[in-house]
């Protein structure tokens, strides 16, 4: 499922990640077999794809090869998801038309010694990553306005200080109490310890 009659147009970025995958899965191999999935166009091999260079061979790739999904196999997607997405973007192309398929932390780091049943793995969630990215939709993120306006609900001391702060920050504030009078608990307290004050 994709546009109407839009064509699929996927590029799929092996990354070395140095020795941290390539040292346990055969990514040459992951490579070859990303070549044979269906929609692929264009297959590029990487020691470092988050690094500067990598990147740039993305960007060149969707340019050149006029991708319009883009498939990284390589690390997590918790550190360098958001690097992919702004590197999509910065070629022009959706950045929620961008899957990651983690092949370090799912296959090299915890199948280290089983090269082969590593980099079967690795193929086998790059090919996933690519029956996801054939389903991607271009997504808008919204824009909601923020106003400097803020609810301080309870005016006891806490709530009169944090309306206050909040106050003194810029802030509109709306102070909200359930009782007829501010001071909550302390409002109840003739005198307060050590110095014997009055409390209100």
């Amino acid at each position: 499922m994709n546009n109407g009659d839009e064509q699929l147009r996927i590029g799929v970025f092996v990354c070395d990640c140095g020795m941290n995958i390539a040292g346990a899965v055969d990514c040459e191999k992951v490579a070859q077999a990303s070549e044979k999935m269906q929609d692929v166009v264009a297959v590029i091999r990487n020691k470092y794809t988050c690094a500067d260079p990598g990147q740039n061979e993305i960007k060149k790739a969707i340019v050149d090869h006029q991708l319009n999904r883009v498939v990284v196999a390589s690390c997590t997607p918790k550190i360098h998801e958001p690097t992919f997405r702004q590197c999509v973007a910065d070629a022009g192309l959706n950045p929620y038309l961008y899957e990651m398929a983690n092949i370090r932390e799912h296959c090299s780091w915890v199948h280290q010694g089983d090269i082969e049943g590593a980099t079967e793995k690795a193929i086998d969630l790059t090919a996933s990553a690519v029956a996801r990215a054939r389903v991607l939709q271009p997504q808008i993120e919204a824009e909601v306005p923020v106003t400097k306006t803020a609810m301080v609900i309870g005016a006891g001391v806490a709530g009169i200080q944090a309306a206050l702060d909040l106050a003194d920050a810029g802030h509109k504030v709306y102070l909200v109490e359930k009782e007829p009078s501010i001071g909550g608990i302390m409002a109840a307290i003739d005198k307060t310890y050590p110095t014997m004050d009055c409390s209100i």
